[in-house]
């Protein structure tokens, strides 16, 4: 899937500046405005985990979503824009950018049973900050950006993608501060609004929650590692290559595995349907779930070297 599609960029010595990245900072920019709105209008009663309310409470929410899942898809930017930023300044900046981004890694960064805002948020939001900063760099010192060459992997993102968004729509909602209830077809395909109950979990509440959800972050996730995977043919270190595959891969098995926890349990386990849940993975540990996650990754990542040798191959093209 990644080197499926011939890049103008790739045989130029990637000196182009890639839209994918672009894309990717669009998604995370809207769905941020999203949260911080959203959160800043509704009491904090309505929404998940958190005690702020006001400007201050959306800015706290905001600034989460900034280390999580953000700060996972920064780092894999910033290994994207490192060849082509080839000054010692940049190349040490973006190095910089991506040691702060992985403290996200660190237990207890963010976690999902308190997320207002804490002084330790302020360190992957830093490098959150240096990815976006050498963004805007590259932008600004690179070539326009070359117009896309699509090919049949591009098929397969496109569809995925589409999946995603179907899955995404009761959180794109929630994110808005929204539910569908009475909305004609959206209302009778998923349940947001309506009071439904929860195994181990006691009372009635919302089916889907106003505000952010952790399979939205998955949907991001998912939709990040698509996109920039149109980028990794073009880089033109083999080992850097590899790397950036691999992470890729992970973050979207890791995404699809949050988008199903998150989707079975409010679309499927809250109707009533069954009591069997798929198991949480927001926290990486040792699991039949996570296990599931990293042969998935393998898989893809396994799929994606072999589709780019043999495209390369197909050019006469190998990079050191």
């Amino acid at each position: 899937m990644v080197a499926a599609t011939k890049r103008p960029d790739a045989d130029a010595g990637g000196a182009s500046f890639p839209l994918e990245v672009a894309a990717v900072w669009v998604l995370f920019g809207v769905v941020a405005v999203e949260i911080l709105v959203t959160y800043s209008r509704l009491p904090a009663a309505e929404l998940y985990h958190v005690s702020g309310s006001g400007a201050i409470g959306g800015a706290s929410r905001a600034l989460v979503f900034v280390n999580f899942p953000t700060a996972l898809v920064a780092i894999a930017i910033l290994a994207v824009l490192f060849h082509r930023l080839m000054g010692r300044f940049t190349a040490g900046a973006a190095l910089i950018g991506i040691a702060l981004s992985a403290a996200i890694f660190w237990p207890g960064i963010v976690k999902q049973s308190d997320l207002d805002a804490r002084p330790v948020n302020a360190i992957p939001a830093v490098g959150v900050l240096v990815a976006l900063v050498l963004t805007l760099t590259a932008a600004l010192r690179l070539e326009r950006p070359h117009p896309p060459v699509f090919g049949r992997a591009d098929l397969v993102r496109a569809l995925v993608a589409a999946v995603v968004l179907l899955l995404a729509l009761p959180w794109i909602g929630a994110d808005l501060g929204l539910s569908f209830n009475g909305v004609p077809v959206l209302g009778s395909v998923y349940q947001t609004g309506e009071l439904r109950a929860q195994p181990d979990v006691s009372g009635l509440h919302p089916a889907v929650h106003h505000g952010h959800h952790h399979g939205m972050d998955g949907s991001l996730l998912v939709l990040s590692a698509l996109l920039l995977s149109r980028t990794v043919s073009a880089v033109p270190r083999r080992r850097l290559r590899g790397v950036l595959g691999a992470y890729l891969a992970l973050l979207l098995g890791y995404g699809a595995g949050n988008i199903a926890n998150d989707f079975w349990l409010e679309q499927v386990v809250k109707r009533g349907w069954t009591t069997w849940e798929i198991p949480d993975v927001t926290t990486p540990k040792a699991s039949v779930a996570w296990g599931v996650i990293i042969l998935a990754a393998a898989a893809i990542w396994g799929t994606w070297v072999w589709r780019g040798r043999h495209a390369r191959a197909e050019r006469g093209q190998e990079y050191e």
